[in-house]
């Protein structure tokens, strides 16, 4: 690269000194600092190896977190303590810190093998770990990795690899103790024995069902307490039956609101009025169903359910696949509910909307809208029941 370099500076007369190094040449040099001491750099390649060396120094501004990782752990193998200093103050600049989440940075993920996200977290305990020798910083990063992994995959073999390496490797040990979180419901420990058949080998994982009749008011004072290293989480689930349209609305990570319009034609184009118990429809109205969901991490495999009222009829009742917003999701209608399938869910704000016709009078319950992530079902949601009156023409 070095002597076709010379090559094509000299053929169009630029300068040695601009910026000539890719993520190739990091990658080569974060390789080769983990040989430093046993495998001495040739005299014929010194050179070479000492321009790209300065060159990282000169420009690492200009890569993205996975490159300066790579050119802090490099340089810092290479005796150089300046550069992998200012690298780590611009890093915790720019991150962002929250007590569930860990120690993580916006990024921009891409199809390059520098644009993985989990690769480049794990780079980032590597290089934390290395340089910074912040025990602190490191359990918040492999608490990001193993957050991740709670509501998605870690896509590829590769990034499996390189997170459990930076997970075993670096920072405290979290898997020398397997003591059980001890749980209270109303000052009552809930927690089973360590060795009870209840509780999953390896990770710690029990379940524990409460009969109705034992549930009393008092047992929503819940007690969460972990007495050795690392990260636990859990869920509570109450299941009650209840009327469709008196159920109030429930707030996870997952929050949805559902709202149902009227629309009607006019001279300025189609009116959207929303439907209220006070608010009469007529047989023969078109109805607009908007699904507003806030997620605040990214989430897989999501399924989004919105039941109707009998007396609608979808105007759709083709399924397919469909996009809009940066998302692709499959919306199927069945007889009941129409279902929206979402493979990957990316943090945001979304809205789904499609059109019911009223086709029967009388006194309707609109049921609810669940949505749940069934690779981690502990985050689900629901919105409230809504109940809607139709009259004849």
């Amino acid at each position: 690269d070095y002597e076709e370099l010379l090559k094509y500076c000299k053929q169009y007369k630029l300068k040695m000194e601009d910026q000539h190094i890719g993520y190739l040449q990091l990658q080569y040099l974060y390789m080769r600092s983990f040989f430093i001491n046993d495998w001495k750099i040739d005299k014929s390649t010194e050179t070479a190896f000492s321009y790209y060396k300065g060159q990282t120094q000169k420009y690492w501004l200009s890569f993205n977190l996975s490159g300066q990782a790579m050119i802090g752990l490099s340089l810092h193998r290479l005796s150089d303590s300046t550069t992998p200093n200012k690298i780590l103050k611009s890093l915790r600049e720019k991150s962002l810190n929250k007590e569930e989440m860990g120690m993580y940075w916006k990024q921009e993920t891409g199809y390059y093998w520098y644009e993985a996200p989990i690769e480049t977290q794990a780079l980032m305990i590597e290089f934390f770990s290395e340089v910074a020798k912040d025990d602190k910083a490191v359990d918040d990063l492999k608490t990001w990795l193993i957050k991740q992994k709670q509501t998605t995959d870690w896509k590829t073999t590769r990034a499996t690899a390189e997170a459990c390496y930076a997970l075993l490797l670096q920072g405290e040990n979290w898997l020398s103790s397997d003591k059980l979180v001890q749980v209270s419901l109303n000052n009552q420990n809930i927690t089973p024995a360590q060795d009870s058949p209840q509780v999953e080998a390896g990770t710690g994982y029990y379940k524990v069902n409460v009969p109705k009749e034992k549930i009393t008011s008092e047992m929503g004072n819940i007690t969460v307490k972990k007495e050795d290293i690392g990260v636990s989480w859990g869920a509570m689930y109450w299941q009650y039956f209840e009327q469709l349209d008196k159920i109030t609305p429930s707030e996870t990570p997952l929050k949805i609101k559902k709202q149902l319009f009227i629309e009607k034609p006019s001279d300025r184009g189609n009116i959207l009025t929303e439907i209220t118990p006070n608010n009469m429809l007529k047989v023969g109205d078109l109805v607009k169903v908007r699904i507003e969901i806030r997620v605040d991490r990214n989430m897989e495999y999501v399924h989004l359910k919105d039941m109707r009222a009998s007396g609608f009829e979808p105007t759709n009742v083709i399924s397919q696949t469909k996009y809009q917003d940066g998302l692709y999701y499959y919306e199927s209608t069945r007889d009941v509910a129409t279902n929206f399938f979402i493979g990957y869910l990316p943090k945001g704000t979304y809205v789904f909307q499609y059109d019911l016709r009223v086709a029967q009078a009388g006194d309707f319950s609109n049921g609810i809208t669940t949505i749940q992530c069934l690779y981690a079902p502990e985050f689900s949601s629901h919105s409230e029941g809504i109940r809607v009156n139709v009259i004849k023409n």
